[in-house]
């Protein structure tokens, strides 16, 4: 690792070159100035940071002693929350407020859909995902199991006619749905016409004179099998300034008749008709529709922090040239497929024209928001005028904002968005918020350009949630539930309480209902409705797309403008969720409901082991050993942030830190309250090991566990995580993966 010394700081020679030859060129940033504002940067915010994880540990530790002394909390909780108040834990709730964030793209405030959450380090996974934008809805139907795979719709080698014809049938009754005709059905439509028509505006100024005004326009009909031509349904009218603005269904076209698209819009997305009864779909439509391209994923978050593995300047450098590449439009990435090279980059705008006939453009990316690291890391990268290594949040903020200066296809407002993770309670958000201030002096930009998305996902932030977005109110966009890393942190931090419930049973718990609930709540009453972003978690299963359209609708219709998903097709069909509910009715009815105590968000129990046999305690230590296992091996091994990982069932979960740092949790706590014993951790390790060997056995890259425990590295790091879970800092799984990487990259040269 060599390093160049840069206004008092020792920086890796790798970085350097990025931040000089590629992230600086084209922006009005000279690189004194960026290394001097860096260094200032460093010099004035990484001692508050180290005091405030110094808080972190000195509160873990008061709250142990109570647990210690008391019991769980169940046995009294006036008590406990009382105790919090009194160590600072819980802090006085401002007075009601509206945030003040503006200058947020319409994905933000207006816009309800999907968002997907990508590794950056994957230049590939972050073009699709950035391109995920549109969607085929008959590829999204056919190639899951939204459609039955069984009998007749198999889906075979070729294209199954029947299969196709089942899609074709469902596509028609989502349409129906959505965008319906005055009479009729999609599915019997033998043909759509574009027509000409005038039309007359009367208008009145302030004085009452009257005019009127006269143009052409376009309607869109569908020809039933009759002949008769029918119009489609209007929607309900917004009302603006007092008055209903009818919004048309149909809003542009590309192409002509024969073969074009014809564009629709509902609950504000967009739904195009792609005509073309050449084609091997558009036969088996009497009017030719050969697919039905839905607005997708709005919003991606493309992640620098728990799905991916960064651990050294050149991990980092690999961060944020993808990430820079996104930002200019320039990043590519080409892969075999099917025996050929195919070449990936951002899609571009899709143009047509409008009702009018004038230019229509719709957007063809997904608005880009970036995840930075929470406050605990650090990173070797740049190291301080002592020689430390600084906090790794603060390069992350520097230079994922640098390269934010080359947005030349994101924001239309030029808001730069960062996702904040991992923050406990208002004082880190608002520590936050004075960095990213900061960073806008640095780089010459104009105050509360940089935008904050709070994930509340740790146990702090989540009972301390109005202030944590008061401390933020000029620059909030967006609120997330997280509850894999909430459910994590309420183990760590209620570790010495009692035994936990078993990971299955913890799901049904009213803590988890409070805490999504008190999100959704306390965000309305800040004013986020229309504004910004109230977001919900991850459907962890990404071949399980039928429960998930059965289950997933729920978010929408609690309240949340956005929802995680696990890949590009399951943002297509969770789109459908959102023509379905139109999430600004349900804020309403949700507005004045009452918030969820705080003792019904601190009340999950304390497990009776008596319950309890030695074979279920087993299996359950076997089931989250699988689980560390699966994910570990890959990360340190491989250096994969985030896959889908076979259960010890063999069903796919997308996994992540988040889900290790709970199964890690529940092993450390079982262990600490003596429900299994290190041997027996130690045992489960080493058979599961045995049948994570087997799921990984033909991927030509994977280093076997089995009978080399003391000389893999990634298996000593699996068992650390669950034997040294109970001290680790907040449960976090990052210091163990970490060190474990270095040593496999060191090991490699």
């Amino acid at each position: 690792m060599a390093y160049v010394e840069k206004s008092g700081l020792k920086v890796d020679q790798l970085l350097v070159d990025f931040v000089e030859q590629e992230a600086i060129p084209g922006t009005s940033v000279s690189p004194a100035q960026f290394w001097d504002g860096f260094a200032g940067l460093v010099a004035e915010f990484a001692p508050k940071n180290r005091q405030l994880l110094a808080l972190r540990d000195q509160m873990q530790h008061q709250i142990d002693e109570w647990h210690t002394a008391n019991g769980p909390i169940s046995a009294n909780p006036g008590g406990y929350e009382a105790f919090l108040r009194e160590i600072g834990y819980l802090v006085p709730e401002p007075a009601d407020f509206t945030i003040e964030t503006d200058g947020l793209d319409p994905e933000i405030s207006s816009i309800c859909g999907p968002q997907l959450v990508v590794p950056v380090s994957n230049a590939r996974y972050a073009l699709n995902a950035a391109n995920a934008r549109w969607g085929s809805l008959y590829d999204a139907l056919y190639g899951t199991d939204v459609i039955p795979r069984d009998g007749e719709l198999a889906p075979g080698k070729g294209l199954n006619p029947a299969r196709a014809a089942a899609v074709v049938t469902r596509a028609a009754e989502f349409l129906d749905s959505a965008v319906p005709l005055d009479s009729g059905s999609h599915a019997y439509v033998t043909a759509y016409h574009v027509e000409k028509g005038a039309y007359e505006k009367h208008s009145s100024d302030i004085l009452g004179n009257h005019s009127t005004e006269t143009g052409e326009m376009r309607a869109l009909v569908a020809e039933l099998p009759s002949g008769r031509r029918v119009h489609f349904k209007n929607p309900r009218p917004d009302w603006v300034n007092n008055e209903p603005v009818v919004r048309h269904t149909f809003v542009g076209y590309g192409g002509n008749e024969e073969r074009g698209e014809l564009v629709l819009r509902h609950n504000g997305l967009h739904i195009i008709l792609v005509i073309d009864p050449s084609s091997p779909i558009g036969k088996l439509h009497p009017a030719g529709l050969a697919d039905v391209i839905v607005e997708s994923a709005l919003t991606t978050i493309q992640d620098c922090e728990d799905s991916v593995a960064a651990v050294d300047a050149e991990d980092k450098v690999g961060v944020y040239r993808n990430w820079l590449g996104l930002m200019n439009g320039t990043l590519e990435d080409t892969f075999e497929k099917g025996g050929k090279p195919v070449t990936r980059k951002l899609n571009a705008d899709r143009t047509y024209k409008d009702i009018h006939g004038q230019p229509l453009t719709l957007k063809g990316r997904a608005l880009l928001l970036v995840r930075n690291v929470g406050h605990l890391m650090t990173t070797k990268a740049v190291l301080d005028a002592e020689g430390n290594a600084i906090g790794e949040g603060l390069m992350d903020a520097a230079i994922t904002v640098l390269c934010a200066l080359s947005d030349k296809v994101n924001s239309t407002t030029g808001a730069i968005y960062i996702v904040k993770p991992k923050m406990h309670g208002p004082e880190e958000v608002a520590f936050a918020c004075e960095i990213f201030g900061a960073v806008e002096t640095m780089l010459g930009l104009a105050p509360n350009s940089i935008k904050i998305g709070i994930m509340d996902e740790e146990r702090r932030t989540s009972a301390n949630l109005k202030a944590a977005i008061h401390a933020a109110r000029a620059r909030v966009f967006f609120i997330n539930t997280g509850f894999l890393d909430r459910t994590g942190d309420e183990i760590h931090t209620s570790m010495l309480s009692g035994p936990v419930l078993r990971k299955d049973d913890v799901k049904a718990e009213k803590w988890i209902q409070s805490y999504e609930d008190r999100n959704v709540l306390i965000g309305l009453a800040a004013g986020f409705s229309g504004r910004a972003q109230i977001g919900k978690g991850m459907w962890a299963r990404p071949d399980d797309m039928a429960a998930m359209m059965a289950a997933k609708s729920g978010h929408p219709n609690a309240g949340a403008n956005t929802a995680w998903v696990p890949s590009p097709t399951a943002a297509t069909l969770h789109a459908l969720h959102y023509h379905q509910i139109d999430v600004f009715e349900a804020q309403k009815r949700r507005h004045n409901q009452p918030t969820p105590s705080l003792d019904a968000l601190f009340s999950m129990p304390v497990l009776d082991a008596s319950t309890l046999d030695r074979p279920t305690i087993l299996r359950e230590l076997d089931n989250n050993a699988q689980g560390i296992l699966g994910y570990v091996v890959r990360w340190v091994d491989q250096g994969v942030g985030c896959s889908k990982v076979p259960d010890i069932n063999d069903v796919g979960l997308m996994e992540d830190r988040a889900t290790c740092r709970i199964s890690s949790q529940a092993v450390a706590n079982w262990l600490k309250h003596g429900l299994v014993s290190e041997a027996e951790v130690q045992a489960s390790f080493e058979k599961m090991a045995a049948v994570v060997d087997g799921q990984n056995s033909g991927d030509p890259l994977y280093q076997p566990m089995a009978g080399s425990f003391h000389r893999s590295i990634a298996y000593q790091a699996a068992l650390a995580l669950a034997l040294e879970g109970a001290t680790q800092p907040s449960g976090y799984t990052e210091p163990i993966l970490h060190a474990a990487r270095e040593q496999i990259k060191a090991r490699a040269g």
